[in-house]
């Protein structure tokens, strides 16, 4: 499903180049469950965003099923993101100016999906994750809990093919953040993939397997 060749991210300086990522071969297979870890400044973020096609300013070659983002015009990269990629944030980017509602609704509109359809999809989402109560409220009426509630939501509500994760529990509750991994895991075993980023050990632990990354280099990669 996902396959690096010779990856590597680097800014330009005064003193030279400053790699962030070297020389990354992996691949994912469609269906795992990935945890991709290491210490602060490792790359771990930044990798993640490559997949998701946040970031195109980087070398080599990456493929998303039969397709080679590494050729693809930016126009073409995003199309690909909506049709494939949910994406959670680790600072939620929700949108401000929208309701609680209206956050989990545009994922839908970017697919194409008839309205009727939408609200129907939207209210399951609303009920499947508690947050009935809150749909006319906007980001900045809601805690961080709360906002990383409904930015979970907002990432699985259009059914991904692929779930990428960045610290997605960092700002919950011990037992919201439980009831978060095991719904990516309950995804995962329904066929979804998914990709996280984090520094738990407890997180990590319901993935399929670990990609370890340091200073940039893949340092291990489990089978």
């Amino acid at each position: 499903m996902i396959k690096f060749r010779n990856l590597e991210k680097f800014y330009e300086s005064g003193a030279g180049r400053t790699y962030v990522l070297r020389q990354i071969n992996i691949e994912i297979r469609e269906g795992e469950f990935v945890t991709i870890m290491g210490p602060s400044g490792a790359g771990k973020t930044t990798l993640l965003s490559i997949i998701g096609m946040l970031d195109g300013a980087w070398n080599g070659e990456y493929w998303l099923y039969d397709n080679p983002v590494h050729e693809l015009k930016t126009k073409h990269r995003n199309e690909l993101h909506k049709q494939y990629i949910g994406f959670v944030f680790q600072q939620y980017h929700l949108l401000d100016n929208l309701t609680v509602y209206e956050n989990l609704d545009i994922p839908l509109s970017y697919r194409n999906v008839k309205r009727s359809e939408r609200a129907a999809i939207v209210a399951d989402s609303l009920d499947r994750f508690h947050i009935v109560g809150k749909k006319d409220l906007y980001p900045s009426q809601l805690s961080g809990g709360q906002q990383q509630l409904v930015a979970v939501a907002r990432s699985v509500i259009a059914d991904p093919k692929l779930i990428l994760a960045d610290e997605p529990t960092g700002n919950l509750h011990t037992s919201q953040g439980r009831e978060i991994m095991e719904l990516f895991k309950r995804l995962n075993s329904e066929g979804t993939t998914i990709v996280q980023v984090t520094h738990s050990e407890a997180n990590a632990a319901y993935s399929d397997r670990i990609i370890e990354l340091l200073d940039g280099w893949v340092v291990d990669k489990q089978q």
